[in-house]
């Protein structure tokens, strides 16, 4: 069972002691993402990510990298649309040194100019790597269609102008203008008692000064669906079609959730998978997601075909989503449904580190950790209806916007 301590600056530290493994995984979570960034800031908390390994008060590049990868443990990050992540995994007995390494690559980062120089070509060459990679753009461009004209349609990366443009100033003035200390938490999961873990790190994390910030985000309301195909230098066409969905907070996520599941989640026996690739052979993978956030979501879907079978292949996705819009469940195809959803769920439990993310992520967005025996009590609980009522009006054909990458 996880603990909870909230510091008297609103930093909240959540625990949860597991005894048969020898690892701790820990990090800090913060709810600052590319979506909090002005036009002009784009790309500027990824580019965060990247330098709180190039510095720190104390600390240079080599001696962060090497603080604990020498000790066999594992240090990295990771920026979302609404969270900044920085995190370990290490041997029990480390922990206090990958919490220590923690706290101060995220609070005592020093963003050296020639640090930032050198950076800014790494992430020059990753935004190649992307254009380079068109399953990865065309996700990247649903989101700008779907959310045009909104911080929740820009890439992560950024642009070209903005990265090449970012000075030493821009990283501090960013993070005092996002960071609030009410919305960050350092998670621990692993073999350490709840007193071990804070000894090593409540002393640091309470000399830092209480910081409210009068920062809100701004919300995404005027989704229209849009149609777009653009010429690529692809060698099969690409398709994504997705819409905006339900929040963080609407009591219909975990039931959209099974619903995605059922039609094209991560099991070769999904609906769009056994409909394009096992009957047809149209495809060799097709996927369908849900991202719920804050104040809005996302779901999509997202194949790549011959173009020959382009058509085909739209139609057929066409037909499975009226299908879960008109036709109910069966009894016995709704349990399985429950059951597979539901052992997904307990095997991502077994996966700490991934573990400890979802608690300091949870923590931020809803103030608690719901225990999964209640999640799964609201999955076994939805009913066929529900679920007919939620394809009706997720899967609604005239709210869909589409996006197709065409052979030159």
């Amino acid at each position: 069972m996880y603990q909870i301590k909230e510091l008297a600056n609103g930093i909240r530290i959540v625990h949860q002691e597991v005894t048969h493994t020898r690892l701790v995984h820990c990090g800090f979570i913060l709810n600052i993402g590319s979506r909090d960034e002005t036009k002009e800031q784009e790309g500027l908390a990824h580019f965060w990510e990247h330098m709180a390994f190039k510095g720190t008060q104390k600390r240079k590049t080599f001696h962060i990298i090497n603080r604990l990868e020498s000790l066999g443990g594992e240090l990295n990050a990771y920026t979302t649309k609404e969270k900044v992540c920085f995190y370990a995994s290490v041997l029990k007995e480390h922990y206090g040194k990958a919490a220590e390494l923690l706290h101060d690559i995220t609070f005592h980062s020093t963003f050296p100019p020639k640090e930032i120089e050198k950076e800014r070509q790494v992430i020059l060459e990753e935004m190649a790597m992307y254009r380079d990679s068109p399953d990865d753009s065309i996700q990247d461009e649903l989101d700008e269609l779907v959310f045009e004209n909104h911080a929740l349609g820009r890439n992560i990366l950024g642009t070209e102008d903005t990265v090449a443009n970012f000075k030493q100033q821009d990283f501090f003035d960013f993070i005092s203008g996002r960071l609030d200390t009410s919305q960050v938490v350092f998670s621990i999961v692993g073999n350490i008692s709840f007193e071990k873990a804070l000894k090593a790190i409540e002393g640091p994390l309470s000399e830092i000064p209480p910081k409210r910030t009068l920062y809100i985000r701004s919300g995404f309301h005027d989704y229209t669906p849009k149609v777009k195909t653009v010429q690529r230098d692809v060698t099969q066409s690409l398709c994504a079609m997705g819409r905006t969905a339900y929040s963080q907070h609407d009591t219909n996520r975990y039931k959209l959730f099974l619903l995605n599941n059922i039609l094209g989640g991560p099991s070769m026996n999904s609906r769009l998978n056994l409909a394009l690739r096992e009957r047809h052979g149209y495809v060799y993978s097709i996927e369908s997601s849900y991202q719920p956030f804050s104040d809005t979501g996302f779901f999509g879907i997202f194949f790549g075909t011959e173009e020959k079978t382009l058509k085909k292949s739209l139609t057929i996705v066409q037909r499975e989503l009226q299908k879960l819009r008109t036709k109910k469940l069966g009894t016995l195809q709704l349990h399985m449904a429950k059951e597979q959803a539901i052992g997904q769920m307990a095997m991502a439990e077994e996966n700490y580190a991934a573990l400890m993310l979802v608690y300091g992520k949870s923590l931020i967005d809803h103030q608690k950790i719901d225990p999964l025996e209640r999640i799964f009590e609201q999955i076994k609980s939805t009913t066929a209806e529900e679920l007919l009522a939620i394809a009706d009006e997720i899967f609604d054909p005239e709210q869909l916007s589409y996006l197709t990458y065409l052979p030159n």
